[in-house]
């Protein structure tokens, strides 16, 4: 993972381009990983000032999955764009999702875990190859206009009566 590390010393407060290529020895190094075979061409933009860090990910690629349907494999593309805001602070802490703080003295930060987890928050929740794919968005434009309602119409007409509590309440009102 020694590839993915940068040394932050020697950086100076300006903009950096950096470009990785993750594949199958890149997943394998993750234990129980939810990739095992890719290939992702990642683009690095970190900008380096005095109080922060700001590193632009752009990930494109394909990773190979397993069909939640069919169990058949096929390859998934993956297109993302992702920032994190690395800010110096006195110990190490996640504060959000997109902000990290790491101590003053880091020497190198490593980025293949960061890498790692964007690939894996674009993996889909529900995974279907291809061919499903077109079926399911078919189903679901099918049933988008479906209107279920348990209540009968003699229900919906008596909603539609105004209660005579109401009406003595209006009078007060005048």
């Amino acid at each position: 993972m020694k590839e993915f590390d940068i040394d932050l010393i020697s950086l100076a407060n300006e903009s950096h381009d950096y470009q990785h290529i993750v594949d199958s020895n890149f997943f394998a190094m993750f234990e129980h990983s939810l990739v095992e075979v890719g290939n992702c061409n990642i683009h690095v933009v970190l900008k380096k000032s005095e109080t922060m860090l700001i590193c632009e990910f752009d990930i494109n690629g394909t990773i190979q999955l397993t069909c939640d349907r069919c169990l058949e494999l096929f390859d998934y593309t993956i297109s993302a764009e992702e920032q994190i805001i690395f800010k110096y602070g006195e110990q190490a802490q996640e504060l959000t999702d997109e902000i990290v703080v790491i101590p003053r003295g880091l020497a190198t930060l490593n980025l293949a875990q960061y890498i790692y987890e964007f690939v894996g928050i674009h993996i889909p929740m529900k995974k279907l190859h291809p061919r499903f794919v077109e079926e399911e968005n078919e189903e679901g434009e099918e049933n988008a206009f479906l209107i279920y309602s348990s209540a009968s119409a003699e229900e919906e007409s008596d909603k539609n009566e105004i209660d005579p509590r109401w009406e003595d309440l209006k009078k007060l009102i005048k």
